[in-house]
């Protein structure tokens, strides 16, 4: 199917939906709420087609207007200028149009949960994990996003063994998925004296926020374990049953939930990781099974691959997957200035994804 004959179905579609939207009493609410959602995606590249028909007729009629034997010298320049032009336009939308007819992944406009893990390295690597949360809070906050701390564990020097948190905002999870593997830190640690420098990791994990709508976890699927919460955190402390751990026995997922005071609130906090965790490992399973995790593919979330290593005593950090290098870690890590990084990755997962379904065509 050529280019207009894709466009041209595009815009039918949209029109069709158009006119359902005009009685909403016709259809059930759910079956509403689909068809607008439908119709509001397809909006940029209705957009994108009305702009590209109308550029090319105008390309095609300067074309047919300059092989008129009667234009005079100086409209026949300016005929020509509107070809460079038009065609130059008609470039650019073709690129955006490919990039939009790409396959969507339906995560994309879900909010994330964050999980940060010290690695190997000890205190060092705690310290680190705290440092890329904090680096994601502040990445949020430049967003206008909401970041919400579910968990902490925290150690002595001001590290943490593992941190959750959830950031909801517009299309929060397309534009941090990129970033689950293996972070690398190279630094002298304050406690070293002879100044060495030591070599630290974290792992960190963006997984999709979802809702019962998206993925049913049956009762009859889960252990449900309550124990009295250890740590610091009050009174309630070895006093209550408060904290819960849910197993998901299809997949043997576990999670542990004990910084509230309400087992109630405990097993909400629980079930919502718990959902994420679960609709990721299928997702994961069924674009394996599905494509073979395609060759190349940026950010697969393999948490055994390193990706980012994070040099101080150079203020130099890489990213290992597009050999990108920025000597900006202050800014980076105190203030969240990730954008230079994800944008890349995002560029380079569209010129993969274009260059499979080109061969695929």
């Amino acid at each position: 199917m050529s280019l207009e004959a894709k466009l041209d179905k595009i815009i039918s579609r949209y029109e069709v939906l158009g006119q359902k939207m005009m009685d909403p009493s016709s259809m059930p609410s759910q079956e509403y709420v689909k068809v607008s959602k439908e119709r509001s995606d397809l909006e940029e590249i209705v957009e994108l087609a009305h702009a590209y028909k109308h550029t090319n007729n105008n390309l095609q009629e300067s074309k047919q207007l300059l092989k008129d034997p009667a234009l005079d010298a100086e409209f026949k320049e300016v005929v020509e200028q509107e070809i460079v032009s038009a065609t130059k336009t008609l470039a650019e939308l073709d690129a955006k149009i490919k990039i939009e007819l790409l396959p969507k992944d339906e995560a994309d406009r879900k909010n994330a949960i964050l999980e940060v893990r010290a690695g190997t390295g000890g205190e060092e690597a705690a310290l680190f994990a705290a440092v890329l949360f904090r680096m994601y809070q502040r990445y949020a906050e430049a967003h206008g996003w909401k970041f919400e701390v579910l968990s902490i564990s925290a150690t002595g020097l001001d590290g943490v063994k593992e941190a959750t948190a959830v950031i909801s905002g517009k299309d929060v999870f397309a534009r941090l998925k990129f970033e689950s593997g293996v972070h690398r830190v190279q630094r002298v640690p304050e406690t070293e004296s002879s100044g060495r420098i030591h070599t630290s990791a974290a792992t960190v994990a963006v997984l999709p926020e979802v809702e019962d709508i998206d993925i049913q976890i049956n009762d009859s699927d889960i252990r449900i374990d309550v124990f009295r919460a250890s740590g610091a955190g009050g009174q309630h402390v070895n006093t209550t049953d408060s904290a819960v751990r849910i197993t998901h026995i299809p997949t043997g997922i576990v999670v542990s939930q004990q910084d509230e005071k309400s087992q109630h609130k405990n097993k909400a906090k629980a079930l919502k990781i718990l959902r994420s965790r679960v609709y990721e490992a299928e997702r994961i399973k069924r674009e394996t099974e599905l494509s073979q995790m395609r060759k190349g593919q940026v950010g697969s979330g393999d948490r055994s691959e390193r990706i980012r290593t994070y040099n101080y005593p150079q203020s130099r950090i890489t990213d290992h997957r597009i050999n990108m290098t920025l000597y900006n870690l202050t800014g980076i890590i105190s203030e969240g200035k990730l954008d230079e990084f994800i944008d890349a990755l995002h560029e380079q997962d569209q010129a993969n994804k274009l260059a499979m379904h080109t061969s695929e065509d």
